[in-house]
């Protein structure tokens, strides 16, 4: 009797997992259907029909550039997409209202949080209010401190004269000796953020190009993420999390490697000690007990400090490979300021390069092209109505394009889509631009806190190889095709092809 209730049990109880099962996905589609019913996907409007349909993609390699044309042809440079609920501008005086004037309208909003909760967690570039406000503070005293900066710059220069320039001169010159420049600038700004974040190095840069699984993992998860945010609905996503099936069941498998070793990278530094420490994950360590906090807040950093500065340094490099003019006028300038060539010009001080104004101007005019982050969105809290008249509806999506304001003919003159320096610079001396002109920082009480040590990164990894290498594209009809993500990533990579410059050491300096 015993045995027979207990197969009764066992049926009764599959029965319910089934029946319960059956209800939430029948919950989950209906649920669905009420959310395509509301946003009208019917929508018959040019700019709609031709998003669901990706005929845009006919005409267009890349969605920004389909988002560029549309912006260009704007009167006010702000575009509806009605089915994703977006609101899209290139419009700098609508950039200064969502990120300064109305800012606190304006936040990065609660469905933002949930597409990035699973990898950022509460991480300050997922978070708004007063967590969003201590994690700041605690930033901008660690960052902008001088010891930090110079603990940076000696990672940077540590692992250019170590890695990179080994690494370019084991190809150089050799007939096959091709390199995917876009994997090499992530694998060196992997092992600087890791260096500098956690205080362990992953040696992803060293000549055999080892394979990072915690690179990897975070690639994965950052790419699945950002596939959350291009969905129409939500609920798509939501359901396959729910189901543990596809994409979402790679992206679970993905942060939970980022999770185990974001935990035992905080336990070596515990075992370590941390009291000396200048590596950020101490100095968080000394006041933040929380494990999981601690974790959110490193792995931001991770994704901000990493995939940034690799895809400015691509851009800038294929562009030099096209403008050998503006790479001359580099070694001019370098000549001028630090001197004959050295093997330690890597090292320049942070106020050398700041003396460097043309190098300064060609690293914004690259960024201005091709910034790393394509587009920024927002969620409007309430009603309000943007400076070129757009009414924006309280819960709908906001987002301005640096992308297409770096392209745009009335922002900066009919020679926009010229890669060209000299537009940054009066009378030789670099001026920067109007934040909400060139949002490639955000501006605002958001702008990049980061924004001074890329640059330095940035500076002087083209300091380096322009002084010792010429780097160009393996094809020169090749053009950029970036693959959905946070940061501008290009499908396949960048090969290029490099050779040492026959130039003669002085011989003081002579190896």
């Amino acid at each position: 009797m015993g045995f027979e209730a207990s197969l009764c049990l066992q049926s009764m109880s599959a029965t319910f997992c089934l029946l319960f099962f059956s209800f939430t996905v029948f919950f989950s589609l209906f649920s669905l259907l009420i959310f395509i019913l509301r946003l009208k996907p019917w929508c018959n409007c040019e700019v709609c029909r031709s998003y669901l349909s990706s005929s845009w993609a006919k005409e267009f390699g890349n969605l920004a550039d389909w988002y560029t044309h549309l912006l260009q042809k704007s009167p006010t440079g702000t575009i509806h997409v009605h089915v994703l609920r977006n609101t899209i501008t290139a419009n700098p005086e609508n950039v200064e209202h969502i990120l300064k004037t109305r800012f606190d309208n304006y936040p990065k909003g609660k469905p933002f949080s949930v597409i990035l909760g699973d990898l950022l967690g509460h991480g300050i570039f997922n978070v708004d209010g007063d967590s969003w406000r201590f994690q700041r503070k605690m930033a901008s005293l660690e960052l902008g401190s001088v010891s930090v900066r110079s603990y940076a710059l000696e990672i940077v220069s540590s692992e250019i004269q170590s890695r990179l320039i080994p690494l370019f001169l084991s190809v150089a010159g050799k007939r096959d000796g091709v390199l995917d420049l876009q994997d090499v600038f992530r694998r060196f700004s992997f092992d600087n953020i890791c260096r500098f974040s956690f205080g362990l190095d992953p040696g992803s840069l060293q000549l055999s190009l080892p394979i990072s699984s915690f690179a990897v993992a975070f690639d994965v998860a950052s790419k699945l993420s950002a596939e959350r945010a291009m969905a129409i609905s939500p609920i798509v996503w939501k359901i396959k999390r729910l189901l543990n099936v596809g994409s979402e069941r790679k992206l679970k498998e993905a942060i939970k490697t980022v999770n185990i070793l974001a935990t035992e990278m905080k336990n070596q530094r515990r075992k370590m000690g941390f009291s000396d420490r200048k590596d950020l994950l101490s100095r968080f360590m000394a006041s933040i007990d929380d494990d999981k906090y601690l974790r959110d807040i490193v792995i931001s950093f991770v994704l901000a400090g990493r995939d940034t500065v690799a895809s400015a340094l691509t851009s800038f490099f294929y562009l030099l490979s096209q403008h050998q003019r503006v790479e001359a006028a580099i070694r001019d300038e370098m000549e001028r300021v630090i001197g004959p060539r050295t093997q330690e010009a890597a090292a320049a001080s942070f106020e050398k390069m700041r003396q460097m104004h043309y190098l300064n101007a060609a690293i914004y005019e690259s960024m201005r092209l091709y910034p790393p982050v394509q587009f920024d969105s927002k969620f409007c809290q309430e009603d309000d109505i943007l400076p070129d008249g757009t009414f924006v509806t309280k819960g709908t999506r906001v987002t301005y394009h640096p992308y297409a304001m770096g392209r745009t003919e009335r922002i900066w003159g009919p020679d926009c889509l010229e890669f060209k320096p000299e537009r940054w610079l009066r009378d030789g001396v670099f001026m920067p631009e109007n934040l909400f002109k060139y949002p490639v920082f955000q501006g605002g009480l958001r702008v990049c806190l980061g924004k001074e040590m890329a640059l330095m990164e940035m500076r002087s990894v083209v300091l380096a190889l322009v002084q010792r290498f010429d780097i160009r594209v393996a094809d020169p009809n090749w053009a950029p095709w970036f693959v959905p993500g946070f940061t501008a990533t290009v499908r396949g990579g960048l090969p290029v092809f490099v050779q040492e410059r026959a130039v003669t050491y002085p011989s003081t300096l002579a190896n």
